[in-house]
């Protein structure tokens, strides 16, 4: 390509190293992204991909954090060192970006309407009329339905697609050269991550912006990116074309990456004896209204849902965000109130006292998908694990301590472990810690609700084959409730699919991938595959 055809650079990043006092966190990194092109930045967490985003704005926390070396330079301007009034007029109007968690990125206090105008008053200056009338062709244009009728929502009223669409619109009030997304898509269902990134592409195609993506996840980078580049460490170890990258990957650590999407292990089950059944399960929830706040409908989160676990099993439950699949086994475990029958090991659940569940509360298990939100920050490993011991009240301080020290060691974590804390370990093994103050009590069902959707690809693996390995060595059944299709399909025997309360299709795990009948199995399947 000749000069008269070369496109403008949008961002210029050029032997860029990053400090934390004495600690370098990222490494002469350097990279170029031109006009309406995607450039990926992918690796593991605390490789230095958020650091090097939040550079190009200056939102680091100075001055804590420097830059011994390098350039960044927005449109060729040079935006290292540069004072707070100039860096104001840059955010937003030459580079925006969309953070990975709207939910927490959106005030709650404050309608869709108020955040969205607030740029459009800061920046461009518009009277409330003129920013109304910019708030509806934003949301608009990132497809948010009737649009005027969300002008008044709260973040919370919205689903986790529409907040991230809010973000994407308020990214975008300013018609940015630059927009910078930092994992736009993690906690998103498959449907819904699809919807995100298409209308990524089309807006690029309309405005003609580049876009910076920082994502853990290849697929992503494979379906939307021009250019990618893998960090490790704080270093660039490996760049390029995606389609050089994915074909012919040259470093160790790339390698890894595309190497680690889960790989289907699933044993024979030994048993076919029923430990779980569920019968007609309800979870309706009253909607009031009047001076006596008199009940006139039901939201129908679960509606008569059906299903048995076998020992040794495990079943996947899938379904997009809104479903009923976490409302499902909070009614399973009694967390909230139900109506049909609950049988575990031919023992109706339904009706028993607190007292009578506490017995049952030790079979049964869950794991949540947080585990840095579940593990109390205040409690060390060793408390965390052993507290469900102790509120048993059945055993000394010698056999808990043997127990704690057992649960650690199946769960590969070293025994100093027990005297740290949550905030002291990586994503990977706070859920290790989690699975270890489940697995403490022996249970015979252990619940997985989303254990693995916010962890890297190789993390994710590892945790997968721990848990395989974990079902073999105790013969636990599994229930594991998550949006990623690979995963469901590399853990389960078979598989339930959920949408608005009530099973749409079961079957064998491979049947129903190869052979979904119901049209919204279909559809699930059909956005899964885009990513591959």
């Amino acid at each position: 390509m000749n000069n008269a055809e070369a496109k403008p650079l949008v961002l210029e990043v050029n032997d860029l190293s990053i400090s934390f006092g004495q600690l370098q966190v990222v490494e002469h990194v350097s990279f170029n992204i031109e006009k309406g092109k995607t450039f990926a930045l992918v690796g593991e967490s605390g490789s230095g991909k958020s650091v090097t985003a939040l550079s190009i704005l200056q939102l680091l926390p100075f001055p804590a954090a420097n830059y011994p070396a390098g350039s960044i330079k927005l449109m060729g301007k040079e935006v290292i060192g540069k004072d707070r009034a100039v860096m104001q007029s840059l955010r937003g109007n030459m580079a925006s970006m969309i953070f990975q968690e709207p939910m927490t990125s959106l005030n709650p206090l404050h309608t869709i309407e108020k955040q969205i105008s607030e740029i459009l008053f800061l920046h461009q200056g518009l009277n409330k009329k003129a920013a109304q009338l910019r708030c509806l062709e934003l949301l608009d244009l990132v497809a948010i339905p009737e649009p005027k009728k969300r002008l008044d929502s709260y973040p919370h009223e919205l689903s986790g697609g529409q907040r991230q669409r809010v973000m994407i619109a308020m990214a975008l009030a300013n018609e940015p050269d630059l927009l910078i997304a930092d994992e736009p898509t993690t906690a998103l269902d498959v449907t819904v991550q699809l919807q995100i990134l298409e209308l990524l592409k089309s807006l690029q195609a309309k405005l003609g912006m580049a876009i910076l993506m920082i994502t853990h996840d290849l697929n992503i980078v494979k379906h939307l990116a021009d250019d990618v580049a893998v960090m490790k460490q704080g270093e660039i170890v490996e760049m390029g074309a995606v389609e050089r990258i994915f074909s012919d990957p040259q470093h160790t650590y790339t390698k890894t990456l595309l190497d680690a999407e889960p790989q289907r292990d699933i044993r024979a089950l030994l048993s076919t004896r029923p430990l779980l059944q569920i019968k007609n399960l309800k979870v309706w929830f009253p909607l009031k209204k009047g001076l006596w706040q008199r009940t006139y409908d039901h939201v129908k989160a679960i509606d008569g849902v059906s299903l048995q676990l076998n020992e040794g099993e495990t079943l996947g439950i899938v379904g997009e965000s809104g479903s009923g699949k976490s409302t499902l086994v909070r009614g399973l475990l009694r967390l909230i109130e139900s109506e049909g029958d609950i049988y575990f090991n031919g023992t109706n659940l339904q009706g028993l006292n607190l007292t009578a569940m506490r017995v049952y509360r030790q079979s049964l298990q869950i794991v949540f998908q947080d585990p840095f939100g579940s593990l109390s920050p205040r409690m060390s490993v060793r408390q965390i694990i052993s507290e469900g011991l102790e509120v048993q009240g059945k055993h000394s301080d010698a056999e808990i301590e043997i127990a704690v020290k057992q649960a650690l060691i199946d769960v590969a974590l070293p025994a100093d472990a027990l005297v740290r804390y949550p905030h002291q370990f990586s994503g990977g093994q706070r859920q290790r810690i989690a699975i270890a103050r489940a697995l403490v009590l022996k249970p015979k069902i252990l619940i997985l609700d989303e254990p693995t959707s916010a962890l890297d690809r190789t993390v994710q693996k590892q945790i997968l084959d721990l848990l395989c390995q974990l079902q073999r060595q105790h013969q636990l059944s599994y229930i594991f409730i998550t949006h990623d299709l690979s995963v469901v399909r590399a853990v389960s025997h078979r598989i339930l699919v959920l949408k608005a309360g009530k099973v749409v299709e079961e079957g064998e795990t491979e049947s129903v991938f190869n052979q979904p009948q119901h049209a919204y199995t279909q559809a699930l399947l059909s956005a899964a595959m885009c990513f591959n």
